[in-house]
């Protein structure tokens, strides 16, 4: 149906309300919340199509929807008689809706065949649907029949027709060979619309005997095939060359008949040798190109949509080198009955006049037939008020209960159209269907639309009024439409505000309200411009935006209209883009774009990236002054001034300082009046009277500016009255009983004339009196004596010269002089919220009191002594100011479990009043302070000493202490934590069984009965276990080195550490501990720097600092120290990105001195005899073994050794420079199992049966060294370095000879 919509948000589609003079039609909204109530006659909804060809194998179903108030019932009718759905158990009707379901499994499906046709009906009135013909889909197989073989000549022309059998719908045709491959198709080679496959001419390639047609029947599914045909295309007596000819249409000419809004198919198939050519025209037009193509190699032509001006004669044209052929089809154009003009719904008040239009066309005309609810409208009950004219239906005066469907039917022998309409006489008041205080935003300068969408039946009036009051008629800027909407065509900021419509029939009045807001326009005040830059320079584009302060833009980059490249180097800000680095790749356009939710605008450069070149150097300078002044056009107020400008000197003029030098007043002083553009050469100045003008111009550049030109002609203004009055009035009473007025004086410039003086005025505010006056000559003040204590004053100065008074002063409001306050606050009250908050509350003093303009008030108070001290410590007193007029207060930051007392004054400018009475409270206790310090003293190697002292603040009644301590490993992990409990009286603790060489954190709080205070914090290492962080020496294998000075744990595993947290920025405690042969230090650090370093350097040495790196640990152990020798060492911290390096105290570490024996023992005689003697016994040992072996006995000795294979038998002990046996009772019993993150030899295991003690630990570690002298250091470092190459791993226990195998 043509129906005018109008979108309502929030509504949907609604069909507003249409009159006019002569016919009322009031169409109904699709909005439910109005449909719910209104009485409707039925509408058909959803329907089935016309032709139903339904499959077999599924239920058939007919839709049928239709609405209506009340619902509709539903009937049916088949083959034109009435069709009882109850009565076959086959047929289904859906509940709430006429659409059936037909059961055909195990029927046939034949019998419901038929037209079918629904029926809608409630009380006022009834539709019709369409008559529906439901048809079975048919795929019947072929025809049995024999092919017989085909043996034809080469070049002459083929057809193999396909004639398969009539479907429903009509089957598709193709045509494929055995193996279900398509058959190749081309120019000479074609298949027909009916499905024959025709040769032009054939060829031999064209033999072969599986030609099969098959069909496709889409409803179905199915596929049929046709008999293979066999071609034999024989080249012994070929047809040769010849001219043209149609195979298909035959004959010169032919006709079609196509239906309006088809498709017309044309096709001309035509033979000759060579393969003709096909082309295709209109005679007397032309081909519809935007409607037409080509298929079929050109051999077929489709035209889309047809309509009249399609008919005509389609000429098709065979061409091949011999001649040509033509074909005419004529084709003419039939139309099925279509729409001009539906009938649409009608609502109309009672005595209202409506009209029913069906107007169609189609080929040949359609005939015309009325209905009224679904009965022939001459077979209705007769109705006065309907009048049927042809294609209309005049509706009279309606009365309420006429209400009906109308149905037109239009048809011819090409079809037909059905159409219901329903006419609906209603009586309702008004609704507005826009929703209530809607706001409406738009652009200043845009069009702006108010909806008021309403429904009723009359149709209402509507009227607009603005701000509640004022009527909108239609007229500029106004425009009111038929539907309501009030259009504002260019809305202004004026325009804002609020909206009522009201809609009115004779049934009632309903308004609604909604807010327009009309914002500024976002507009992109400094647009981006043109760039060009160096590559790998750096391009800047600004786009700065002035928009509507309640919209807030998002600005859009793009270049080239796409997304800027995905890279660091684009750098986008509020206002600007910024590319660094400058690429080739860069170069492009880039638009700014800002948006915000009503508006945009954009602005766009372009990026252009060149090559750096040398450019020869340009000299810059400062302009040459202007010359030539000239003053025109010279009145009492205003002068022209022109000057022409001097040379710029490269640098283009920037702008002009136009200056003046007043003669009379002020001699000898040039002051700035105004500038101008540098492209100016003139500018009109504005005067002051009782001047003596001489003017000058300055010029200025990218360099500076020039000098001065030459002066001007002087120019004098008259005198006159004064313009203004003096600036900066103010009354304020520097004391008691004065007032004194000040103000800023005219200047001579300003004066205007001379005699300047000022007429000073001035009366008590509120109080019924006259002005007093004074003038006065040209001075800043004026003091007014004998005035009240601080009282509004109404202060007015004027200025007077010999010319006359200046204009009207303003009136100034002063006040007189302030005294100090009378009176202190009453009912001082204190609450003590908390240990260290309480909140003063007082009376405020009367007004008249505080003589002056109150500040505020000042609270004093003091601490007189802590609740359990028994003398007074006062501290010194604390001032807290609340301003303005205030009756209470919070004093924060007291300290806890102590005795204040305070004062209340009041403040005002002049000063203090007196204080309210003493008041005395008391805080509560609190938490108290840390300890005052913590120390770890005596450390051994399973125990630390802990002292601490009492906190400096108690803040109540101490009742003890805690203390929690874990240990650290050296990846700064925590173990588990252990706490202990002391009494107040308890200030030292001796902590026992705790692991050597090991790092432990401590925390110590104070408590009081509050609770636990801050906690402070020590950390210290204990005692290093020397005979067990020494590394071992393996027999044929280098020195093992445990990977931190920790001794193994000794009991069963911890659970897993956490990370200590950092806790400050600075160094923290630095520990020490020494070995025979280096050091261990520990530190606290809680920076942010990523290097870390130990420095030594011997005491009182020359030499540089040694530096060792420890990144992620809090200690480290320096080895190679000279025994006996002190060394300065610090920890400092560095960081490449900061300069400020961090360190320590530099902190003495003396290295004990080792006996002398063993140092030097390699060079003593006697052991190099007693070295001699035992390596004599070996070999006599040896040799004694060997006769024995050789004699099949064995040595006892070796039978004891082999029995035993006692590993502890080293090759010397340290202690007394002997070999024997020795045997760690501390090892026996230890379970060394290694702290998270130390190494175990490279075989797996760690060796409980080999000494941990080692002759390398004498040296530099690892090397394997005695001393620093080198002795021993080649052949230990060569036996070394041989044993590892040879992959010596001998698991043996060592004996001596082994043993001397490491030194000879």
């Amino acid at each position: 149906m043509d129906r005018n919509r109008k979108w309502v948000p929030g509504f949907g589609a609604v069909l507003l309300i249409f009159l006019s003079h002569t016919t009322s039609a009031l169409e109904v909204p699709l909005d439910p919340k109005v449909l719910e109530g209104l009485p409707q006659p039925p509408t058909i909804t959803l329907q089935s199509p016309k032709d139903y060809i339904f499959d077999p194998r599924e239920n058939i179903v007919i839709h049928c929807e239709a609405k209506g108030k009340p619902h509709p019932s539903f009937s049916w009718t088949r083959n034109g008689t009435h069709f009882d759905v109850e009565k076959d158990s086959k047929v289904l009707m859906k509940p709430g809706s006429g659409t059936l379901v037909i059961d055909i499994s195990g029927e046939k499906a034949e019998a419901y065949e038929g037209t079918y046709q629904c029926t809608a009906h409630n009380e006022h009135g009834t539709a019709v649907s369409n008559s529906i013909f439901i048809r079975q889909s048919r795929s019947p197989l072929w025809s049995k029949e024999r092919n017989e073989a085909i043996v034809v000549q080469m070049g002459v022309s083929l057809v193999l027709q396909c004639r398969p059998p009539a479907g429903l719908p009509p089957p598709v045709i193709f045509w494929m060979d055995n193996n279900f491959q398509r058959l190749p198709l081309d120019k000479r080679v074609s298949q027909a619309l009916n499905g024959d496959l025709y040769f032009s001419n054939v060829l031999p390639e064209d033999t072969r005997n599986d030609y099969i047609c098959y069909a496709r029947f889409p409803h179905t599914q199915t596929i049929q095939q046709k008999q293979p045909i066999s071609v034999t295309v024989l080249d012994n007596s070929p047809d040769g060359e010849r001219r043209p000819g149609f195979m298909t249409p035959l004959g010169i000419t032919s006709t079609k008949m196509v239906l309006r809004g088809e498709t017309l198919e044309l096709e001309c198939i035509a033979d000759g040798l060579p393969t003709p050519e096909i082309s295709w025209q209109k005679d007397g037009g032309e081909l519809p190109s935007s409607r037409m193509s080509f298929y079929n190699f050109k051999k077929t032509l489709k035209v889309s949509d047809v309509n009249e001006a399609d008919a005509g004669d389609y000429r098709c044209t065979a061409t091949n080198k011999l001649g040509t052929a033509q074909h005419i089809i004529k084709v003419s154009v039939k139309a099925a009955p279509f729409w001009v003009s539906a009938p649409r719904n009608l609502i109309l008040a009672p005595n209202e006049t409506g009209i029913l239009t069906c107007r169609v066309n189609g080929e040949p005309k359609p005939k015309i037939s009325w209905f009224v609810n679904g009965v022939p409208i001459e077979n209705a009950p007769e109705d006065h008020s309907r009048k049927v004219d042809g294609d209309t239906v005049i509706l009279s005066y309606v009365q309420t209960g006429s209400s009906a469907v109308y149905q037109c039917n239009a048809s011819n022998e090409f079809g037909y159209l059905l159409a219901n309409a329903f006419v609906n006489v209603l009586a309702e008041a008004p609704r507005v269907l826009t929703p209530p205080n809607r706001v409406y935003q738009v652009i200043a300068n845009n069009p702006a639309l108010l909806h008021c969408a309403s429904f009723g039946s009359p149709i209402p009036t509507i009227t607009w009024f603005k701000d509640s009051q004022t009527s909108v008629k239609n007229g500029d800027p106004y425009v009111i439409h038929e539907n309501g909407t009030l259009e504002i065509h260019v809305a202004q900021p004026l325009h804002s505000g609020k909206y009522t419509c009201i809609a009115s029939n004779n049934l009632g009045i309903k308004e609604n309200h909604v807010y327009l807001e009309v914002k500024e326009p976002t507009r992109i005040l400094k647009q981006p411009e043109y760039k060009d830059v160096h590559r790998g320079m750096s391009a800047v584009f600004e786009c700065k935006v002035k928009h509507d302060p309640s919209l807030i833009p998002t600005v859009i980059w793009l270049k080239d209209n796409g997304e800027l490249p995905d890279d660091e180097r684009f750098d986008v800000d509020v206002d600007s883009l910024t590319i660094r680095d400058v690429t080739d790749e860069d170069e492009g356009t880039y638009t700014c774009i800002q948006n915000t939710t009503l508006d945009q605008d954009s602005a766009s450069a372009m990026l252009t990236v060149v090559e750096p070149t040398p450019t020869p150097a340009i000299v810059y300078g400062n302009p040459d002054p202007p010359t030539d002044l000239e003053l025109t056009d010279q009145t009492e107020r205003s002068v022209q001034l022109t000057w022409t400008p001097g040379d710029e000197h490269n640098s283009p003029t920037q702008k002009f300082l136009i200056q003046y030098e007043d003669l009379l007043h002020q001699p000898g002083v040039w002051v700035n009046l105004t500038d101008a553009p540098g492209t100016s050469t003139t500018v009109q100045l504005k005067l002051s009277p009782y001047v003596y003008y001489s003017f000058r111009v300055l010029a200025l550049n990218g360099v500076g500016y020039s000098q001065p030109s030459q002066p001007s002609s002087q120019y004098r203004t008259n005198p006159s009255a004064p313009d203004e009055n003096p600036s900066d009035v103010q009354g304020v009473g520097t004391k008691p009983g004065n007032l004194v007025i000040s103000w800023t004086p005219l200047t001579g410039f300003l004066a205007n004339g001379p005699g300047l003086e000022y007429k000073v005025q001035w009366r008590q505010k509120d109080v019924d009196e006259d002005w007093s006056s004074e003038t006065v000559a040209n001075v800043s003040q004026f003091v007014v004596s004998g005035t009240p204590t601080y009282v509004p004053y109404e202060i007015k100065v004027q200025a007077l010269n010999d010319y006359g008074s200046g204009p009207e002063p303003e009136v100034v409001i002063g006040y007189s002089g302030e005294d100090l306050p009378l009176s202190a606050p009453d009912s001082v009250q204190v609450m003590v919220h908390n240990s260290t908050l309480a909140e003063v509350h007082w009376e405020p003093v009367s007004f008249q009191s505080v003589r002056g303009k109150l500040q505020g008030y000042k609270v004093y108070f003091r601490r007189i002594r802590g609740l359990h001290e028994t003398e007074d410590t006062e501290q010194q007193e604390q001032v807290l100011t609340f301003s303005g007029n205030r009756s209470e207060g919070r004093l924060p930051g007291l300290q806890p479990y102590s005795l204040y007392n305070l004062t209340i004054r009041v403040l005002n400018i002049k000063g203090e009043g007196p204080p309210s009475p003493s008041k005395t409270f008391e805080t509560p206790e609190g938490v108290p302070g840390p300890p005052s310090f913590l120390n770890v003293v005596n450390p051994g190697l399973d125990s630390l000493t802990l002292e601490w002292g009492p906190p400096m603040n108690n803040n109540g009644r101490l009742t003890g202490y805690t203390l929690k301590y874990q240990p650290v490993n050296n990846t700064n992990e925590l173990g588990p934590v252990k706490v202990i409990n002391f009494l107040a009286n308890e200030t030292t603790i001796t902590l026992g069984n705790l692991n050597s060489s090991m790092l432990y954190k401590f925390y110590m709080s104070a408590k009081t009965i509050k609770g636990s205070g801050p906690i402070i914090t020590e950390e210290a290492f204990t005692a290093m276990d020397t005979t067990r962080t020494q590394p071992t020496v393996e027999m044929g294998k280098g020195p093992t080195e445990p990977p931190h000075p920790t001794s193994p744990i000794t009991q069963s595993p911890h659970p897993p550490f956490h990370k200590v947290p950092p806790v400050g920025p600075a160094f923290g405690k630095v520990n020490t501990s020494t070995l025979e042969d280096g050091a261990v230090i520990s530190w606290d650090y809680f920076g942010h720097h990523k290097n870390v370093y130990v420095e030594y350097v011997v005491e009182n040495s020359k030499e540089d600092w040694k530096r060792e790196l420890v990144n992620g640990s809090h200690w480290h152990m320096i080895k190679g120290l000279k025994p006996g020798t002190s060394y300065k060492v610090r920890v400092v911290a560095r960081d490449p990105a900061d300069p400020t390096v961090h360190s320590t105290d530099e902190v003495l570490v003396a290295v004990p001195a080792v006996p002398s024996r063993q140092v030097d023992i390699a060079t003593q005689g006697w052991f190099i005899g007693l070295m001699c003697a035992i390596a004599l016994l070996i070999l006599v040992l040896l040799i004694v073994c060997f006769i024995k072996r050789n004699k099949g006995g064995k040595y006892p000795v070796k039978e004891k050794e082999d029995a035993h294979q006692d590993p502890e038998i080293q090759p010397m002990k340290e202690d007394d420079g002997t070999f024997g046996e020795y045997r760690s009772m501390e090892s026996d019993t230890e379970d060394h199992k290694p702290l998270k993150g130390s190494r175990t030899p490279s075989n797996g295991t760690v060796r409980r049966d080999e000494s941990d003690d080692s002759l390398v630990d004498y040296g530099e570690g690892g090397d394997g060294q005695f001393n620093e002298d080198g002795s021993f250091i080649g052949q230990y470092s060569g036996k070394k370095e041989k044993d590892t190459h040879e992959g010596n791993e001998s698991s043996e226990a060592p004996s001596p000879v082994n043993a001397m195998n490491s030194f000879v």
